[in-house]
């Protein structure tokens, strides 16, 4: 999967993320959206796949202004930081189910390439393999209760 592959999936064009339009994404529809390096060219161009019920308020709220929680401001920071503003495009897809759509996206991405998109964390749930077994700690013997002192004969 890359940026040239979206189409296929479902999404649209992508828009480069200066030239994005607050009113050319959905307001209040649950989408998938896609980060692509517009300057890389081959397998690996997709950044970042994710997921938001209002995607505009996640793009310009998040990802441009900086609110939100951990993956958010990392994007950000990677955005207005570290000069990905000029490179970066976007593209999306409504879905009924957005977090099924993106695992499922994230799934066949990871497949496809080894790993996860660079900007990607990986899913919490994935990065508990088995979970450890509890041990006991052994508990310490009862001491027995002091005896009054016997009396002095």
């Amino acid at each position: 999967m890359n940026s040239s592959t979206l189409q296929e999936k479902g999404f649209g064009k992508l828009v480069p993320l200066k030239e994005l339009a607050f009113s050319s994404l959905p307001l209040n529809k649950g989408s998938v959206l896609i980060l692509a390096d517009s300057t890389l060219t081959g397998k690996t161009d997709i950044l970042y796949i994710g997921k938001s019920k209002k995607p505009a308020k996640r793009v310009f709220g998040g990802y441009l202004a900086g609110y939100g929680r951990k993956a958010t401001k990392k994007i950000h920071n990677k955005i207005l930081n570290d000069g990905y503003i000029e490179k970066i495009s976007l593209s999306w897809m409504i879905s009924e189910n957005p977090k099924t759509t993106q695992q499922e996206l994230l799934e066949s991405y990871k497949k496809e390439h080894g790993a996860y998109p660079a900007w990607n964390t990986q899913n919490k749930a994935t990065q508990k393999a088995q979970p450890t077994p509890k041990i006991s700690k052994p508990h310490a013997a009862r001491k027995q209760p002091k005896q009054p002192p016997k009396p002095a004969a």
